[in-house]
């Protein structure tokens, strides 16, 4: 596959529900209350139950990977977080990820990722980087 600069390589919206969160939870081993009681997200002064972080990291990760070729070396994947995704209790709540070439020489490509929960941008410096050789 050949990569240009500015690319869409793949966009995606994945809706998580509050089970999404106990399902992560229990395959993750990360059993933080924030993640599924509201009472304990008010105490602690978060604005409502919270998707975990890596779940939030590996949903826009998968995007990507499930738009490559199967032999696609990634060669590494990081991310800052910069906002929660609050998950509400009847609503859910949708993050969307859209993945663009940012850059491209002989053997690296690195694609960038808009990962959004409504008009907020919850990662930035998400960027993954795969082999092109």
């Amino acid at each position: 596959m050949g990569y240009t600069v500015g690319d869409v390589i793949a966009e995606r919206t994945v809706h998580l529900t509050r089970e999404s969160l106990v399902r992560y939870a229990g395959a993750s081993g990360d059993f933080n209350p924030i993640h599924y009681r509201d009472d304990v997200a008010a105490s602690v002064g978060l604005p409502g139950v919270l998707a975990h972080g890596m779940l939030t990291m590996g949903i826009a990760s998968s995007v990507v990977v499930a738009a490559l070729d199967p032999a696609t070396r990634i060669l590494d994947y990081g991310v800052r977080f910069t906002k929660p995704v609050v998950v509400d209790p009847v609503d859910g709540a949708d993050i969307t990820v859209v993945a663009t070439v940012g850059a491209v020489d002989d053997e690296v490509a690195r694609i960038d990722l808009k990962v959004t929960f409504g008009e907020t941008t919850v990662l930035v410096k998400a960027q993954l980087r795969i082999a092109v050789r």
